[in-house]
């Protein structure tokens, strides 16, 4: 994952930011309620395109955008992670990060990520799961915004597996990462929508499906879609 660090040099990301929004791309968002196991979606996904297509260029980003963001704003990779789980700063925490100097404002935390996340999603090749990327990348023609979905219970009996966690604490850790996922795709939005799922192309049930045959579906999604956009470039190309 050495190439993910480019993304933390100012100059290559200001590149990449400034590059024609045509050739953006591509990218794959993987949205989910809680306990629907993207990241192991992410992780089949990336297996399968580059190997249908003969390329290492895939990668799948998570957590690790906390930790290098902290880096580049020389703060603890807490501060980012409580902007990301929606912890507000109290006035006196507010007040110690100042006069210690460390003081790292939410406006420049935000800023980090989105363009972090945009000259990523702009560069291309990149699955994105959660960190806000579909409001981020909505944008961005080449690509693909998927959401995952399943019912309550059959979500906490998953946490309650993967956490060992008893049912109370699954259910509170469900509804509350649930709310702040939420909360989170709202913040890199003009607008503050009660209903998301516009931003999605595709919303699919996890516990319909297999994460191997999920990730056949959005392969083909995936394929179709792209191929379709770069087919209609080519003929407004020809028309014009």
């Amino acid at each position: 994952m050495d190439k993910f660090f480019d993304y933390f040099d100012s100059r290559h990301r200001e590149s990449i930011l400034k590059k024609p929004s045509a050739d953006d791309g591509p990218v794959i968002t993987i949205s989910r309620l809680t306990g629907c196991d993207a990241r192991q979606l992410a992780a089949i996904l990336v297996d399968e395109l580059n190997l249908k297509y003969g390329t290492t260029k895939w990668k799948w980003v998570d957590k690790d955008i906390i930790y290098a963001i902290a880096k580049e704003l020389n703060t603890d990779k807490e501060r980012v992670e409580n902007f990301y789980k929606g912890i507000e700063l109290s006035n006196i925490s507010e007040m110690i990060m100042a006069f210690s100097g460390g003081f790292v404002s939410d406006l420049r935390v935000k800023k980090a990520i989105r363009d972090v996340v945009l000259s990523m999603c702009k560069e291309g090749h990149i699955i994105l799961v959660g960190r806000g990327g579909v409001s981020i990348a909505k944008d961005i023609k080449d690509s693909l915004h998927v959401r995952l979905i399943a019912p309550f219970y059959w979500r906490v009996e998953n946490v309650m597996k993967k956490k060992q966690m008893d049912i109370g604490k699954a259910e509170e850790y469900v509804v509350d990462t649930d709310e702040k996922r939420f909360t989170l795709i709202q913040t890199f939005l003009d607008k503050k929508p009660l209903n998301i799922d516009y931003l999605f192309d595709a919303t699919i049930n996890r516990s319909s499906f297999t994460i191997n045959e999920i990730a056949d579906l959005v392969t083909s999604m995936y394929e179709k879609k792209i191929s379709r956009q770069v087919s209609e470039r080519k003929q407004n190309k020809i028309i014009l």
